[in-house]
């Protein structure tokens, strides 16, 4: 008798369309799973792929304002991903950047967990949230911080309910094992490769694409080509946007969002893509290169594993990385780039892309729960 399996995500929304989404879809198209969520508003969504598909959710779907970010409801989280009833399932897929992995399951069932981060609010980035929610003083900020005390206690308590990890990077693996002493499987996640335009011959504009959010440092990258004066085009929204319009100076040009296909064109048309947030993988990395674009990009995280610096691999080289996130540190880059680019050859990019392709996924996943289901104990 087949097994049966459950899908799990932490959110369903026509603004989530990250590298965690990509799995979710890639996982889908290879494996017969019931889908689950905190939240759904894609089976409602005509546009999407799972329109009238049926996705089991938690009270938190019906909660106001819950579709422009469940985040909001951060303490419920926890409890809202454990009243998922997932008893009638044989295996458990986890898809998680935040709660998904923390679903209940009982001895006899296998749980495998594709692991994007370990909850960054709650670990890495928990005093930029404060910041940025003006929580670092006072009694609201003193109760905002052992919220997040006793959310890195549910979050470790969690980690022993999964059987199998499995990180997006050799990064990823690194913190989930800094977090939760847990190893990890590397399976890089799924991009689209095949489906970029490539182009040899590029134009004079360098280009980031990138959610405007403080972390990504996106200012950073404009101050650095205002003192420059050279072009670059800025690709994204959130709430960054107005600070980096205001200190933006006339070479830089701030597109907001745009489409997936004017996203593909300016990519291939770009001379450089400049990157300057740490990544657990980082996915535009990797579409840069498959359309021949070299990347300049802060040395640290996902980038060391999808990127090949020019001044150590030569003609091999897919881009330049910086190892400050700091201006002086990203012109100097651009400016080692200028002098190295006769060096880097297009096409070397685009074949060093193959590797992170969406087939390449599909049989590392398959033959990783394949393995896992073999070696999964007997019900008796």
């Amino acid at each position: 008798m087949p097994l049966k399996c459950a899908l799990v995500h932490e959110w369903l929304t026509p603004k989530a369309t990250g590298g965690s989404e990509l799995v979710v879809r890639e996982i889908l198209n290879h494996v017969n799973a019931d889908l689950y969520a905190l939240i759904d508003f894609e089976s409602s969504n005509p546009e999407s792929y799972l329109y009238q598909r049926n996705i089991g959710t938690t009270f938190l779907q019906h909660f106001p304002f819950a579709r422009n970010g469940v985040q909001k409801y951060l303490p419920l989280l926890p409890l809202a991903i454990e009243q998922l009833d997932l008893r009638a399932y044989d295996v458990i897929l986890s898809s998680s950047h935040a709660v998904a992995k923390g679903v209940l399951t009982t001895p006899e069932q296998l749980h495998i967990c594709y692991c994007h981060t370990p909850m960054r609010y709650a670990w890495d980035l928990t005093f930029d949230y404060l910041q940025e929610s003006k929580l670092e003083s006072g009694l609201a900020g003193w109760m905002a911080r052992y919220l997040l005390h006793r959310l890195r206690q549910w979050d470790v308590l969690t980690a022993n309910r999964i059987d199998y990890f499995i990180a997006n990077s050799k990064h990823t693996a690194r913190r989930i094992w800094r977090c939760y002493r847990r190893e990890a499987t590397v399976i890089y996640p799924p991009v689209n490769v095949e489906n970029l335009s490539f182009l040899a011959q590029k134009e004079d504009f360098y280009l980031t694409v990138s959610r405007l959010v403080s972390y990504k440092q996106v200012s950073l990258i404009v101050r650095a080509f205002n003192k420059l004066q050279l072009p670059l085009v800025v690709i994204g929204t959130g709430p960054e946007m107005k600070n980096i319009r205001r200190i933006a100076k006339s070479n830089v040009q701030i597109l907001g969002w745009q489409p997936d296909d004017v996203v593909k064109k300016y990519m291939a048309n770009a001379k450089g893509f400049v990157y300057a947030a740490r990544e657990d993988f980082g996915i535009a990395l990797v579409e840069a290169q498959a359309c021949g674009t070299p990347v300049i990009a802060y040395g640290a995280g996902g980038a060391l594993e999808t990127v090949r610096d020019l001044r150590e691999h030569g003609e091999q080289g897919t881009g330049i990385f910086f190892k400050k996130q700091t201006e002086e540190a990203l012109v100097d880059a651009i400016k080692n780039f200028e002098t190295y680019q006769e060096k880097f050859h297009p096409e070397y990019a685009q074949v060093h892309t193959a590797q992170f392709s969406q087939q390449m996924f599909a049989q590392r996943y398959l033959d990783f729960l394949n393995k896992c289901i073999q070696e999964r104990p007997s019900p008796d």
